[in-house]
């Protein structure tokens, strides 16, 4: 299907996979999108731009370069940055179409439903679009496609005015006649207010009068204040509701200036914010803020999960607001038809954009329009046949959830492995960033996961999901034949271990493909040379281990139910690399945390898990989300036979007592590399890298320890 991305400061129109369903999702054929003169335009001023007078614009992004290449190297931090760079920036947030499928837990939808959409990544300017439910409102008889694909820009103006709460009568100022201006005028109008209008562009004004505004001020002719205390009897506004952009600090203040004693002001738009307080204080002004479409915005419990807010509590939320619109616009209350300027076909979006950018006059919303419903359906994801890899070729690879981390790791790492491995395709929920990562690394884009496990080229998934995911997605590629790399963790519950187990228990691991989790800590040099010298030991081991892991905010979603926490989700390597070191099954774990004393820090974040194994030896992970970001991560230290050895952030071994116990790199490696290579050495000679009650008891340790913080021990 076709895609509409910006790049280099242009428009341009690539083929992508098609979407394919997730659970609580909608998948539409969109008829129309519509095109956003303000963040649309700004993206692609922006893309256009100079690589450095992008980075003096965003310092904090320049950091995290600069943080990534000494934690992971050079090479692989500008294959990232290359990466990003060619991606482009998907562009669209508002479209409307029709129905073609829908999860089998969405109801309130069926195909051949006439919808509205919003969301940005969601309602993007593509020919089918995959959108969470409460991002879609079904439209009335009688509004076309066209107007409806304005959805998401009315709902940002109803919220706005909802936030200012205008009562029959009032006078309201709009400052910036736009596209969410010219909407918010006509709200208002069809709320009973006197409106007044104010935009540097006549045009704009001229445009607005003809909807209803009463009065139009140019703010270069003069103060624009001092004419709205002349035109309201010098009691001064009811309220403002700001809907221009600039970084000036001036639009804000004029705003309060126009407003009479206890009036409010509503910021939807961009401005500047360098507020000062005898602008407020003296007329003890209110001042607020209208979040997009509403309650529920940047809520992903709510736009990506699919939760409903209780309607006695949050009468408007962002579906409800998109809904309400449509329906005002069904009523005549609201007029579309003079807002916009044209429709281009999706092939020509760059003339779309051109247009919206025209000097003389410019339209306020332009429009693209797509193909046929037999143009769109035979979009459908990539289908390929290819004869299966000998045991003499390269082993085809599937890569299954193409993050950053995949991109930054793993994908780079395959690359450099090609006398090992061939990437046959990039598996991803997002069509756009398969494409992308198969343009740059190799193998064909797909959005279903079906479609790679039924090729016969595909030998391995290398999966790079989210956790939650990581059970079943290995479990269908084992049951379909393939070998799976997985990223940890193996599972999140004990059930989806035992499945894990059963799959295995039927015929036993020599029957079954290989199944590696990605417990990397295991092959890092330091790791593996630390292996081979406590080899020989006589006694039992003291391991001790620190990780100084960082503040996560609660939000992350490592923390939710697709991460599970940090214990489960990152501290298992560390349960992992106790067991390599001492190959003996545990058989006590003990934990003591830091309850967290509110919502900042997470159960999972502070926490230190005692560990006993059969040989005697004994372990503790120290895991603190409580240190300082400049202090080193990772830190083991092993005592044994009268001798120590150390491993520092994966980047020095040394040791007291051991001879040959010095190794020093220039950056960390933590054994993703040579992972991978094991695991195309065992595939060839038929043996597991780590064996398998290895894997299931580094996660059966973690799960214990997740009981232990969760409180549900015993």
């Amino acid at each position: 299907m076709q895609q509409v991305f910006i790049k280099r400061g242009r428009a341009v129109v690539e083929q992508v996979p098609s979407p394919a369903l997730e659970p609580g999702t909608v998948l539409v054929r969109v008829s129309h999108s519509c095109i956003s003169s303000g963040t649309e335009l700004s993206g692609v001023r922006n893309s256009g731009e100079p690589l450095w007078k992008r980075a003096l614009k965003h310092p904090e992004e320049v950091q995290k370069v600069v943080t990534m290449a000494a934690g992971q190297g050079i090479g692989s931090t500008v294959s990232v940055v290359r990466g990003r760079l060619a991606e482009g920036l998907v562009v669209g947030y508002s479209a409307a179409g029709i129905v073609e499928a829908v999860s089998t837990d969405v109801d309130e939808f069926g195909p051949g439903d006439r919808v509205a959409c919003a969301g940005t990544g969601h309602a993007s300017h593509a020919q089918l679009i995959r959108v969470p439910r409460n991002l879609v409102a079904r439209m009335p008889d009688g509004v076309s496609f066209a107007h409806a694909s304005t959805v998401a820009l009315g709902a940002i103006a109803l919220q706005g005015v909802r936030r200012a709460n205008p009562t029959l009568g009032e006078t309201f100022v709009v400052v910036g006649l736009g596209a969410l201006g010219q909407l918010a005028t006509q709200l208002l109008k069809a709320n009973g207010c006197r409106v007044i209008g104010t935009d540097i562009n006549p045009d704009r004004i001229a445009l607005a009068r003809g909807a209803g505004l009463d009065v139009g001020l140019d703010p270069s002719d003069g103060d624009a204040d001092l004419k709205v205390l002349r035109v309201t009897r010098d009691l001064g506004a009811d309220g403002v509701i700001i809907t221009a952009s600039g970084a000036g600090d001036e639009i804000v203040s004029s705003a309060f200036r126009m407003c009479r004693r206890r009036g409010r002001v509503v910021l939807v738009g961009d401005v500047g914010l360098a507020l000062k307080r005898q602008d407020i204080y003296e007329k003890e002004l209110d001042f607020l803020v209208s979040t997009s479409y509403g309650p529920g915005r940047y809520d992903a419990d709510f736009e990506v999960r699919g939760l409903k807010y209780p309607l006695a509590y949050v009468r408007w939320t962002e579906t409800e607001n998109m809904a309400a619109f449509l329906d005002l616009v069904s009523a005549g209350r609201v007029s579309l038809t003079s807002l916009i300027g044209g429709e281009f076909p999706v092939a020509e979006a760059q003339a779309a954009y051109t247009a919206l950018e025209t000097k003389e006059r410019p339209p306020i919303l332009a429009l693209l329009k797509y193909g046929t419903s037999e143009e769109i359906a035979s979009s459908a994801p990539v289908q390929v046949t290819a004869t299966r890899s000998s045991p003499k070729t390269r082993i085809g690879v599937a890569v299954v959830g193409p993050g950053g981390f995949a991109k930054a790791v793993h994908l780079p790492n395959l690359t450099s492995l090609r006398d090992y491995f061939d990437i046959r395709a990039v598996v991803s929920h997002s069509a756009p960033r398969a494409s992308q990562v198969s343009r740059q690394f190799g193998g064909y884009p797909t959005t279903d996961l079906e479609t790679v496990l039924a090729d016969p080229a595909v030998d391995a998934l290398v999966v790079c999901t989210r956790h939650n995911l990581h059970a079943s997605m290995a479990l269908r590629g084992l049951r379909a034949g393939k070998h799976v790399l997985l990223e940890k963790p193996l599972a999140l519950t004990r059930a989806e271990l035992a499945e894990v187990e059963a799959f295995y228990a039927e015929a036993g691991p020599s029957a079954k493909p290989v199944l590696l989790t990605g417990f990397n800590r295991r092959f890092s040099p330091h790791a593996q040379r630390a292996r081979a010298l406590v080899s020989s030991r006589t006694s039992p081991m003291v391991m001790t281990y620190r990780m100084n892991a960082g503040h996560i905010p609660p939000e992350h979603w490592v923390h939710g139910v697709e991460g599970g926490g940090r214990n489960l989700g990152e501290a298992c390597h560390i349960y992992d690399l106790f067991t390599y070191l001492t190959d003996a099954r545990v058989t006590s774990v003990a934990v003591q945390a830091i309850p967290p004393p509110s919502g900042h820090r997470a159960r999972t974040d502070n926490f230190m898990a005692s560990l006993r194994f059969e040989d005697g030896s004994i372990a503790c992970l120290t895991y603190t989300s409580l240190g300082h970001r400049s202090y080193p991560k990772e830190h083991l230290e092993v005592f044994v036979d009268g001798r120590v050895l150390v491993v520092d952030d994966y980047l020095e071994l040394s040791g007291e007592g051991f001879k040959d116990a010095r190794m020093k790199n220039r950056v960390p490696d933590k054994g993703h590399l040579e992972e991978l290579r094991q695991f195309a050495s065992g595939l060839r000679s038929g043996t597991w890298p780590i064996p398998l009650w290895q894997q299931v008891q580094a996660t059966e340790i973690a799960l214990t320890v997740q009981d232990e913080l969760c409180g549900r021990a015993g």
